[in-house]
């Protein structure tokens, strides 16, 4: 299945979070937040101002942090997504 977002909607799925700290204490599933970090899976077309189409600052693969309570969890093909807005990305993550 293929979904495109819309308009300036951004799908993300979510990048796991490391299971040990550095000190190496194991953190269990129940003590872990949800990361707000993730990694762009398709973007939509862009947002409209003044009847012109303003593309997009992230693209697909760019890998990105957003807010905590940020965006629609939806599941595609049995894997958990989220859908938000570009407005609710705080910053790409350059390598």
């Amino acid at each position: 299945m293929k979904i495109k977002p819309l308009h300036d909607r951004v799908i993300l799925k979510r990048v796991a979070e490391d299971e040990k700290t550095k000190g190496g204490i194991i953190i269990p599933d129940s003590a872990k937040e949800a990361p707000a970090e993730g990694k762009v899976i398709a973007v939509g077309a862009g947002k409209r101002e003044d009847g012109k189409l303003v593309p997009l600052d992230v693209k697909a693969g760019d890998r990105v942090l957003f807010s905590k309570y940020a965006g629609t969890e939806v599941k595609i093909e049995g894997e958990e997504h989220l859908i938000m807005r570009e407005e609710d990305i705080l910053g790409i993550i350059e390598k």
